[in-house]
């Protein structure tokens, strides 16, 4: 397997488990958090591999999201379709 492959794996992992854990902790469908979570800057800069941020832990990287872009939580502003 490429290095490309295995950074690509890695990442959609780590989606996967940013998703889980984020719907986990504020309550959330996995729909509402994905949701969330594909509308913030964090997921943006973890696909573009930006500073290395996506090899934080993944309680960091969600406390970051709740810290960082708290506008993400408020008033639903995200709905599913």
């Amino acid at each position: 397997m490429s290095e490309e492959a295995l950074e690509w794996s890695y990442r959609e992992e780590l989606d996967e488990k940013l998703i889980a854990s984020l719907a986990e902790m504020k309550d959330l469908s996995l729909e509402k958090a994905m949701d969330l979570y594909y509308h913030s800057r964090i997921a943006r800069l973890i696909g573009e591999g930006a500073q290395g941020i996506q090899y934080l832990d993944v309680k960091v990287l969600i406390q970051m999201m709740l810290e960082n872009e708290p506008e993400l939580f408020e008033n639903d502003q995200f709905e599913i379709n």
